[in-house]
């Protein structure tokens, strides 16, 4: 009788184990959603502005419902469109990529790159993101080369350790933005300074929202910072939240809109709307954009 119990409650055991793992996999991955903010940025009386926030795409070439979602974002009307890198995931995805993106890229814009527009995945035991001192290791080159002129061409600025100001939505915004932090390609200094007092709105972008970076911005007066990397968690505790950011920032920050600490800024991370694709899954954490609307303080 014993025997038969314990059987019985491992194979309960496994029974929701697998279920959990298939609706994770095959089910929330692929429930994209559109997040909504209000950023209380603006002067008094201005007109609000909307800027639609993508990240971490990891785009597989084969990927044509994420490509037709994404896409689908032109529908919303934003005023500009901010990409926080990870777009690719295989040496094929620039195509995909530019599908997803083609209704935006009419549109103001302007990204940065994250380690996954650099070099590719490589297989890694997903337990190893819970271990901060874990080596990083990637896979083989990607075409980023082709995914930056494409974006260029199409008008989007880019950030990467660089600092423009343009128009979108009728007024004047200055960005400064830096490389990915989590593979030491970062060089705020490069572009640091009090913002521009000549420009409506500041924005700070980065993939990776490393502490030494979003820190640097907040105090150089950059009133919203704009980062992806942490997939809110990828897999998270219901009613808990995330196990881990794959960085320094705290768990309870692994998405959504917060203030950054000891200063004035804003810091919207986003969840992101792909995965690495060696761990395919999501749990309590659907893959998602955001729209940005920023209103009078």
């Amino acid at each position: 009788m014993r025997k038969r119990s314990i059987f019985a409650l491992g194979a309960g055991v496994a029974a929701v184990g697998g279920a959990t793992f298939a609706y994770a996999s095959l089910v929330e991955r692929n429930m994209f959603t559109l997040r909504r903010f209000d950023v209380p940025v603006l002067e008094p009386d201005a007109e609000p502005l909307r800027i639609l926030h993508l990240s971490d795409l990891h785009m597989m070439p084969d990927q044509r419902r994420k490509q037709a979602w994404v896409a689908a974002l032109g529908g919303t009307d934003p005023d500009l469109v901010i990409v926080t890198g990870d777009n690719m995931a295989d040496p094929a995805s620039v195509p995909g990529v530019l599908r997803a993106l083609d209704p935006l890229l009419s549109v103001p814009g302007a990204f940065v790159f994250g380690s996954n527009d650099y070099r590719g995945p490589r297989w890694k035991n997903p337990l190893e993101y819970l271990m901060p001192e874990r080596e990083y290791r990637q896979g083989g080159d990607l075409p980023t080369e082709d995914l930056r002129a494409a974006l260029v061409d199409a008008g989007w600025a880019d950030l990467n350790n660089a600092r423009t100001t343009l128009k979108a939505g009728g007024r004047s915004i200055e960005l400064a933005g830096v490389d990915d932090p989590h593979v030491d390609r970062d060089d705020y200094p490069a572009v640091s300074g009090p913002i521009s007092p000549g420009a409506d709105i500041h924005l700070g972008v980065t993939h990776t929202p490393a502490s030494r970076v979003l820190d640097a911005m907040a105090a150089d007066g950059f009133e919203l910072l704009l980062a992806g990397h942490t997939h809110g968690g990828q897999v998270c505790v219901p009613f808990h939240g995330a196990l881990t950011t794959n960085c320094d920032l705290p768990t309870s920050m692994a998405k959504g809109l917060h203030r950054w600490p000891g200063s004035d800024a804003w810091l919207h991370v986003s969840a992101g709307l792909g995965t690495h694709p060696t761990a395919p899954i999501r749990f309590a954490c659907r893959p998602e954009a955001s729209i940005l609307t920023l209103i009078p303080r």
